[in-house]
Formats: C-alpha cells, sequence, structure tokens
C-alpha cells in the first residue's frame, strides 16, 4: 500500500471547473483508493492505494474527473516519498522568506534545464526560482499578482503542464501524506497480527 497526494489543476477558481472536494473524494474511492482525504478547496487530496503508480492514478483521475464532471482537468501526483523530497530539498530554507509567496509548481513531467538558462536571476530579482527535475521552486518576494517570474515560467516555456501550491500547502499535504503512511503501515501489521 502506497500513499499518494494528487493536485488538480485549476478548478474551483472564478467559478470555473468546480469539483466538489466530497466528489473528488468519491472518484478517489471508485478508483480502488482508501484513506482518502482532501485539503482545502483547491483540489488537493491524500490517499492509498494498492498497487498503480502516480501516472496511472493521475490519468485515471483525470479520466474520471471527465466522465463525471465533463470537463478536463490536469492532475499531477506523487507519492510520499516524493513530497518528503520536495519539502528536504527547500531552496531557500533557512532564509526569511514569506511561505505564502513560496510556491511549488508540480509538473507533470521533468522541464529541461535548457528551458530556463536564458533567464537572467538579476533581472527578476528580487523574485527567485530553481527548477529541479519535475518541481519548480519560486519565490515571489513582492506577492504573484505582478509577479515578473509568473510571467515567463509558463507551460509553453516548461514544455509540460504544472500545478502551483504555496509552501504552506506544500507541507501540510507531506505531513498529511506521512500521517497516512504511518496510519496505513499500522493497520497493515494488525492485519499480519505483528
Amino acid at each position: 500500500m502506497t500513499t499518494y497526494v494528487a493536485l488538480l489543476r485549476g478548478i474551483n477558481v472564478g467559478g470555473k471547473k468546480r469539483v466538489p472536494m466530497q466528489t473528488l473524494r468519491e472518484l478517489l474511492s471508485g478508483m480502488g483508493c482508501g484513506s482518502v482525504r482532501t485539503h482545502l478547496n483547491s483540489g488537493n487530496a491524500v490517499f492509498t492505494h494498492p498497487s498503480a503508480g502516480p501516472e496511472e492514478l493521475a490519468r485515471g483521475l483525470e479520466q474520471a474527473i471527465e466522465r463525471e464532471l465533463g470537463f478536463p482537468v490536469a492532475c499531477m501526483v506523487r507519492d510520499v516519498g516524493d513530497m518528503r523530497r520536495v519539502v528536504d530539498a527547500d531552496p531557500f530554507a533557512g532564509r526569511d522568506v514569506d511561505p505564502a509567496r513560496f510556491v511549488v509548481t508540480f509538473l507533470a513531467a521533468p522541464a529541461d534545464p535548457a528551458a530556463v538558462a536564458d533567464l537572467d536571476p538579476a533581472a527578476y530579482a528580487p523574485e527567485e526560482f530553481v527548477l529541479a527535475g519535475r518541481e519548480l521552486y519560486v519565490y515571489y518576494a513582492e506577492g504573484i499578482r505582478d509577479a515578473k517570474l509568473a510571467k515567463v515560467l509558463t507551460e509553453r516555456r516548461l514544455g509540460t503542464a504544472g500545478t502551483g501550491r504555496n509552501w504552506n500547502t506544500v507541507t501540510k499535504l507531506a505531513a498529511m501524506a506521512q500521517e497516512t503512511e504511518k496510519e496505513a503501515g499500522a493497520e497493515a501489521g494488525e492485519a499480519s497480527g505483528e
């Protein structure tokens, strides 16, 4: 049994692409997922699954949402180990950054570092970014609304879909995933008589 986090892109914003969290929980349960919990109303779920991998779960959830609700939603799925790695790899650790302005974009596939190689960090200061495989860490020091990096770090440039979460949400989802993993391990131990 593996614990996963699903991150849905662009739902429940401005009345468009409404996905009630109860519906999200039901769709995941219908896919054979267990211990399903959601966080906030922006499309975050923690759950377990006995056999499917992250890509299979992401595609299955995308298909279930389109079948049930009639519109496409991109879904990114990470396992509990990936979430720990994302938190542990915090490029701004030890610095005084506002977690509400620190965003991690979870990408559907790794982005080519060459896609951002031409961006001069000095031209975007005090905003900062670090591309690390399937995650893009961005600190919008003065907020995201008028951020220069938000206009250039696009899916077109990166060559893959993605969905962002602020650092508060990232660390909360990682903690929920670890808690779910422990609970699932304890249940498995009880079931086997350990």
